[in-house]
């Protein structure tokens, strides 16, 4: 608990990583000052982009003690605005799971190389970042903790399979190595809540550690303080449950 007469610190910066395919990328750190050791946690920002609000994602986990990364995951298809190279990536078709994972990967290695880092890592995402944090929960070992927020097309049909996303989520389940917090809107089409029955009750038949948290009056995205799909109050008591589970998880 914050006392008014503590110390308090941070240091945020681009740095540059070693992602896919032993790819240099550049990604946002966001830390807090003082020897530590601190946890750590890769943030996988959503289909917009990686953007201000990412940004500011960062900074705050750092604000409540994390070591924070978040990786260009669109790097490859050049710079710009992050609303022109979300919407390039878009438009052929989304990131490639395969990179993706292994940016994921290549920040933890980051975040563990780090002096200060405790050793615990954690992943946490939101919209197609909630996606891509259950499947590396999934793909993945070692990951102490696994934040999966509205992530669509986890439960996907077949015909909705591409070679960029070759593989349902949902049917990775049995893999699944690191506790999953799961944060839902009742409103939301992506996924649906039927969506949602389905992907906790897989996650239940294999006996997986997780906890899922479902708001009324909250759609996609209700995090997202700039935008029109922000709840307030369902935001509130959303990310005390994101706090409450990664200081479980990960001290």
């Amino acid at each position: 608990m914050y006392q008014t007469n503590d110390y308090e610190g941070m240091l945020a910066e681009t740095v540059t990583m070693q992602g896919a395919n032993g790819d240099t990328i550049n990604a946002y750190l966001a830390r807090p000052l003082g020897p530590g050791p601190f946890p750590g946690i890769v943030l996988i920002h959503h289909a917009p982009g990686w953007d201000e609000l990412y940004r500011e994602f960062t900074f705050r986990f750092a604000h409540h003690g994390y070591v924070a990364i978040t990786p260009n995951l669109f790097f490859r298809n050049g710079h710009g605005t992050p609303e022109d190279v979300g919407a390039k990536v878009r438009a052929e078709g989304g990131p490639d799971d395969a990179l993706v994972i292994g940016d994921v990967d290549g920040g933890i290695r980051h975040l563990r190389s780090l002096p200060y880092v405790s050793g615990k890592v954690g992943v946490f995402g939101t919209c197609s970042g909630g996606r891509h944090g259950f499947l590396a929960g999934c793909r993945l070992t070692g990951i102490d903790a696994s934040g999966e927020c509205w992530g669509g097309n986890v439960v996907a049909a077949p015909e909705d399979l591409t070679p960029r996303r070759p593989v349902a989520p949902i049917d990775l389940t049995k893999d699944l190595s690191a506790p999953l917090l799961g944060i839902f809107g009742n409103d939301d089409r992506s996924p649906t809540p039927e969506q949602v029955d389905l992907h906790e009750a897989e996650l239940k038949r294999f006996g997986k550690d997780h906890e899922f948290h479902r708001y009324d009056g909250a759609g996609h995205g209700f995090f997202y303080y700039n935008r029109p799909n922000y709840r307030a109050q369902q935001a509130i008591d959303g990310w005390e449950k994101v706090w409450a589970f990664l200081e479980a998880h990960l001290g």
